[in-house]
């Protein structure tokens, strides 16, 4: 029976190299099941087989406007289950998707929409705001995602002559656009192949079943969600619940509640708000704890991990954390605490699991080992530190970024590795631990390599701080700092007493992070944000908008002394 069951298997992966592919083996094998569904209604989501209905209609509706295979079709919109169904309108049938980010700008919305050439975009009602009236007059058809209802249309091109194709594995199936933390869009090229092989290398790493339960709370329009939230689930027959709205912790606590997931796919910040807002302030509260705490961790962290699984719906298997670096006291908690978190390591490029680190592989600040069908390694090594670049190869890698072959020759090697620009080392057992960014390194006066990601680590566990990044200005390391929530009383307290307050607090800051960390790492001034650092989909800050200065707490002191001094 056992040999049977894998043999299925193999066959399934040696199906499914297309997404058409696992459209129609998923809407065919799990017809009956549920697919997507709002978390608090049975209103509004869709079997797999009334799913399949939805999509093959809407892909008519395309075809009847003259849009066919090759063409792009573009979806802006928040997580719903809709989302998936205009992905599926287009992919299978040749055409090419454009998912566009929920918190892209107007701006950053026209430029996709121009360099990607979209004839078609769905967009849900509550970004419309964001299509220019411009772009919407450029476009074939503007559909409302919400209802499907065509919002405008250019009758002229009522053709019915969109032609679709049956994609092969090397067909472009979606180009995602991303800025990063650089600041710099660009356009990746994903194929068939590239999604298909790392669904397949999903199911290698944790293997779900039509039992499971998903809650999505990322962007799906980011690989990670698209790919571990959308296209997994239909590879083993699984149901995806939404949220309405963002995830803010009481909506998040109602649906854990309610649907008790056992798989979720989140980013670092949202366990990481969990331990700092919740986990350590109910430890400080309790003597008994504060007492386990010191004399007996161990037993203390499996106790408050009990308690924490059962907070996630007391269901959950695998919580998988990517997209950034996890904080290294948040993991070793979360290790003792002998919660089911997984460390998945990926680029948008790479579709985008590279690596990943589970169970007993797991170990504090390591994303541990490649993933199925994926290779790693270190590229020029410096033989002193042990510190090389990650570089990858295998079917997950992106084609390249669209129009613009010089950017795509510039992040593969000669012999056709994947350059992912993180410096990392490995261990003695091979398992890679990420130092930073090769773009964020800064080079220290005597020529070291600083990575600002390691004294980040250090100044996030001061007492106070939220966020922080570090940045080089005038040869000096300064530290960009974003004050816990209710942490410092803006409003209530005097204006003298606030600033006193926030010196007393940045010296005791930097002392602590000098402390810690190197000579060469020494950290010469903190600036303190008021405003929240402004960030990618996947919550890493964008660096390049604080390189050179911030709004900071000190700036708005001066000007209000040059005001009274005028």
């Amino acid at each position: 029976m056992i040999q049977l069951y894998k043999r299925m298997q193999r066959m399934r992966e040696k199906y499914v190299d297309t997404l058409a592919k696992l459209y129609e083996y998923a809407t065919t094998v799990y017809s009956k099941n549920q697919y997507t569904q709002w978390y608090n209604t049975k209103t509004g989501g869709y079997t797999y087989s009334s799913f399949k209905g939805k999509c093959d209609s809407l892909s008519k509706k395309l075809t009847q406007y003259g849009i066919g295979a090759g063409d792009k079709v573009a979806i802006l919109s928040q997580s719903m289950p809709n989302w998936s169904v205009a992905f599926f309108s287009i992919v299978p049938f040749g055409r090419i998707a454009i998912p566009i980010l929920p918190d892209s700008s107007e701006n950053e919305v026209t430029n996709i929409l121009e360099h990607s050439e979209s004839k078609v975009i769905f967009v849900s009602q509550k970004l419309a705001g964001k299509l220019s009236q411009a772009c919407r007059d450029k476009m074939t058809l503007v559909i409302d995602l919400d209802t499907f209802d065509v919002i405008h249309a250019d009758e002229e091109k009522f053709t019915c002559d969109g032609r679709t194709s049956i994609p092969t594995p090397d067909d472009i199936a979606t180009i995602i656009y991303t800025s990063g933390t650089t600041g710099s869009a660009k356009g990746v090229v994903l194929s068939h192949r590239n999604l298909s092989s790392n669904v397949i290398t999903c199911y290698h790493a944790c293997k779900r079943t039509e039992k499971d339960r998903w809650l999505s709370v990322l962007p799906m329009a980011h690989t990670l969600e698209m790919t571990l939230s959308m296209l997994y689930p239909m590879y083993c027959g699984a149901t995806v619940y939404y949220l309405p709205k963002p995830p803010v912790a009481s909506l998040l606590m109602k649906a854990l509640k309610m649907v008790k997931p056992t798989t979720m796919l989140t980013v670092p910040l949202i366990i990481e708000k969990v331990y700092k807002g919740s986990v350590l302030p109910t430890i400080k509260k309790s003597r008994t704890l504060t007492w386990m705490n010191e004399n007996m961790n161990g037993l203390m962290c499996r106790i408050i991990g009990m308690k924490l699984k059962k907070t996630f719906g007391g269901h959950i298997s695998f919580y998988g954390i990517g997209g950034a670096k996890l904080d290294p006291e948040v993991e070793n908690f979360l290790l003792k605490a002998k919660f089911p978190y997984a460390i998945g390591y990926g680029l948008t490029e790479t579709s985008p699991l590279l690596g990943y680190s589970m169970n007993k592989w797991r170990t504090v600040g390591s994303f541990g080992y490649p993933v199925y069908n994926v290779k790693l390694k270190l590229h020029n090594v410096n033989p002193e530190t042990g510190e090389g670049e990650i570089i990858a190869k295998g079917p997950n890698v992106m084609l390249g970024y669209y129009k613009d072959p010089v950017r795509t020759k510039s992040v593969f090697t000669e012999d056709g590795w994947f350059r992912t620009s993180d410096i990392a080392v490995q261990d003695e057992k091979g398992r890679f631990y990420i130092k930073g960014r090769n773009n964020n390194m800064i080079l220290g006066p005597s020529g070291e390599n600083i990575y600002p990601e390691e004294i980040e680590n250090v100044i996030n566990n001061v007492e106070g701080v939220s966020e922080s990044i570090v940045v080089e200005r005038d040869g000096k390391l300064v530290a960009l700092v974003q004050p816990a929530e209710n942490f410092i009383e803006w409003d209530k307290e005097s204006e003298d007493k606030l600033y006193e307050k926030l010196d007393a607090w940045k010296s005791k800051l930097l002392k602590a992070t000098n402390k810690n960390v190197s000579k060469a790492s020494q950290v010469s001034s903190v600036e303190v944000m008021k405003e929240p650092f402004e960030k990618t989909a996947t919550q890493k800050i964008r660096r390049f908008k604080y390189k050179e200065s911030a709004p900071t707490i000190e700036e708005e002191k001066t000007a209000k002394t040059d005001k009274e001094t005028k």
